[in-house]
């Protein structure tokens, strides 16, 4: 069993920056690839971006490519979204979530989730 808590949402302007974190408790950390997705209200979830195990590869949407950094710190068993230039579109509620396996990009196939945070962009 993983337990993931989101942290570090809140209320931004266009243009701005926040970073998410994402503490894990439970089973290793480092066994699971870990990924972001959001949800804006009246939407499916949304797949952000990847990190796999070790940290060393990353994959990311076309929509935040460029904009978005993941990150992870097994040490302190803590996964990180940077969210720079931050567009009003972008304002969803952000879950991270723990892979056992391969990657993948459809949120019901990850093992575990968090409970979001609240990201709202304002123009």
């Amino acid at each position: 069993q993983v337990q993931l808590v989101e942290s570090g949402g809140g209320l931004v302007q266009a243009g701005g920056s926040l970073r998410l974190s994402c503490a894990a408790s439970g089973r290793a950390f480092s066994m699971y690839g870990m990924g972001w997705f959001r949800q804006a209200p009246g939407k499916e979830h949304e797949f952000v971006g990847y990190i796999i195990r070790s940290g060393g590869s990353t994959i990311y949407a076309d929509s935040v490519k460029g904009r978005f950094t993941i990150s992870r710190d097994n040490a302190k068993n803590t996964v990180y979204l940077q969210m720079n230039n931050l567009k009003p579109e972008d304002t969803a509620v952000y879950y991270c979530a723990a892979k056992s396996t391969s990657y993948s990009t459809r949120y019901y196939e990850y093992d575990y989730w968090g409970q979001g945070t609240q990201v709202t962009v304002s123009s």
